[in-house]
């Protein structure tokens, strides 16, 4: 964490750090957990710091782009205020595509805009902020986030009755640059959204985000959360410990939820496993992903005190720890995984240099999950 600092403009600050959103997220969480369980106050002041530096970077319009500040469209002082009620842009290298270019599958990927479940995971760093902090401010902005996001994202297309959800958006949220819906997106919303409402808590007021969640339920529901991807295995893995914790807490998700969760974690698993991915050398693998995976996998042995604590989960707790008993099997692939990673001369592949900063903190999350996962 302490080369993800100097290496991005974190620590020594520079005057135009590199912020990537995505990573920029689980270093906040990954610094606060450090902060934990350490004490360090380093880590705490380098989190914070994060999160301002990813406010008045992304949160802002490019240096190349013709428009100029908030990206809220907010003034000067308000954008200070809520610095996320415009979204966050991605930090990609390229401007996003201009609003008459042909679209060109193969460079989108490098171009800017706003990603879904980028945002997602800027919220919950920023929930994780405030519980660590016990500041409301981090809360109220990543609450502002989840606003601007849905309004945005979300759609009812012209003859149907059930909305969806655009994959990416334009910098100002005011066009889709890729139409298609993400297949975890309306997953990763609906625990996210409801990790704040929890956060935020009622007061004397009412809860935050009830229609949001609502209608991220409906777009969710009768989807399939397969996938071969361990990068979103690891995401499934993460959300089922949210969901548990949230359960935990006396906020349940919805029914049936973590178990159609941990199920489609378990078939991801069962084809990583079964892919010969790790006997590949480390020009042929990215790392990021793989540790994506760790890390969620981290969260396993937490299931059974949960389970055994809480009355809404004990009461499926026969069903509940089959399926943590079959997760369990799959816990030394995060051994396999970090200590490949570890090893110096495997950093050295162009596999692992082209994506340093993601990979440098993906590691870093996967060894010290507990701020990212929650303790």
């Amino acid at each position: 964490m302490q080369d993800f600092a100097r290496g991005t403009g974190l620590e020594p600050a520079a005057d135009h750090p590199r912020r990537y959103l995505w990573t920029d997220a689980f270093a906040v969480c990954t610094y606060l957990g450090l902060y934990e369980t350490t004490g360090s106050m380093e880590c705490r002041d380098l989190a914070l710091r994060l999160i301002g530096q990813v406010h008045h970077t992304l949160g802002r319009y490019r240096d190349d782009d013709a428009r100029k500040g908030w990206i809220s469209g907010l003034s000067s002082d308000e954008g200070e205020n809520h610095p996320t009620a415009g979204g966050l842009r991605i930090g990609k290298s390229l401007p996003e595509r201009g609003p008459g270019e042909p679209h060109d599958g193969q460079r989108e990927w490098d171009q800017d805009g706003q990603y879904y479940h980028y945002l997602t995971r800027w919220m919950h760093a920023l929930a994780t902020a405030g519980r660590v902090t016990g500041d409301p401010a981090f809360t109220a902005w990543a609450v502002d986030l989840a606003r601007a996001a849905h309004a945005r994202f979300t759609y009812l297309p012209p003859h149907g009755t059930q909305k969806r959800m655009y994959w990416k958006m334009s910098t100002d949220l005011s066009r889709p640059l890729v139409p298609s819906m993400g297949q975890h997106d309306p997953l990763d919303g609906l625990v996210t959204f409801r990790e704040l409402q929890q956060a935020q808590g009622t007061g004397t007021g009412q809860p935050v985000l009830v229609q949001e969640i609502a209608e991220l339920a409906g777009i969710g529901r009768g989807l399939s959360l397969e996938t071969s991807d361990p990068l979103g295995t690891g995401g499934l893995l993460a959300d089922a410990s949210r969901i548990a914790r949230l359960a935990v807490q006396g906020e349940p998700v919805g029914p049936d939820l973590l178990e159609e969760v941990m199920d489609a974690a378990l078939v991801g698993l069962e084809a990583f496993a079964g892919s010969g991915l790790l006997e590949l050398p480390a020009r042929y693998r990215l790392a990021f992903r793989e540790l994506g995976l760790s890390a969620g996998l981290a969260g396993i042995e937490k299931f059974p005190a949960w389970i055994r604590e809480n009355p809404d989960l004990s009461a499926m707790a026969g069903p509940l720890l089959s399926r943590v008993q079959a997760l369990r099997e799959y816990v030394p692939l995060r051994d396999a995984i970090e200590g490949f990673w570890l090893e110096e001369r495997n950093r050295t592949a162009a596999a692992w240099t082209e994506h340093r900063d993601i990979n440098t903190v993906s590691l870093a999350t996967s060894l010290a999950p507990e701020g990212f996962l929650g303790r």
